[in-house]
């Protein structure tokens, strides 16, 4: 049975049997990531739409012309690691993504191994309780503060920031 199917099935019989009132899954959903998210995906496709998504490429291009394809790599990785410590890992996807494509193919490198970069430095937000919403829920609850997420998750995201682009390169070629 899908995950969804399941989570949803589960919940039903919670508010059922009286472990779970109807308030309280209205109280636990976390508006502000799914406003953050329907904000984002709009901006990812204006962008595109505008123009912008070039432009930025057109930039990149320009500054990272000079550097081999293993360093512009690290680059979009370290980017959208650091951008998906602020916004949601989705919304990091869909600004960064078209932007490494555009950049792979015009340097002619393999578009699929800045695909696979954006992607997993999306996954890669240990550093703030704000990039994942698994970090956020558990950060209130945990008593955590706010540089336990910093000094765990930046060592962690060092070392997955140097081996995944040697990985992608490995695995799939540059």
């Amino acid at each position: 049975m899908p995950i969804l199917v399941s989570a949803l099935a589960g919940v039903i019989l919670m508010v059922i049997t009286g472990c779970l009132k109807p308030g309280e899954i209205y109280g636990s959903v976390r508006w502000d990531v799914i406003f953050l998210l329907a904000g984002l995906i709009p901006l990812g496709i204006a962008m595109n739409k505008s123009g912008a998504t070039q432009w930025l490429a057109d930039t990149l291009v320009g500054l990272g012309g000079n550097l081999s394809g293993y360093w512009i790599l690290l680059l979009f990785y370290i980017a959208t690691s650091i951008l998906t410590e602020v916004l949601s890992n989705n919304a990091t996807v869909v600004l960064m993504l078209p932007v490494a494509v555009k950049v792979a193919v015009a340097l002619s490198l393999n578009p699929f191994a800045f695909m696979y970069a954006v992607t997993f430095a999306a996954s890669n937000s240990y550093m703030t309780p704000i990039g994942y919403q698994t970090n956020t829920m558990v950060y209130s609850p945990g008593g955590y503060k706010f540089f336990d997420f910093t000094r765990v998750g930046a060592p962690l995201s060092i070392i997955l920031a140097i081996v995944t682009p040697l990985l992608i390169i490995w695995l799939y070629g540059l």
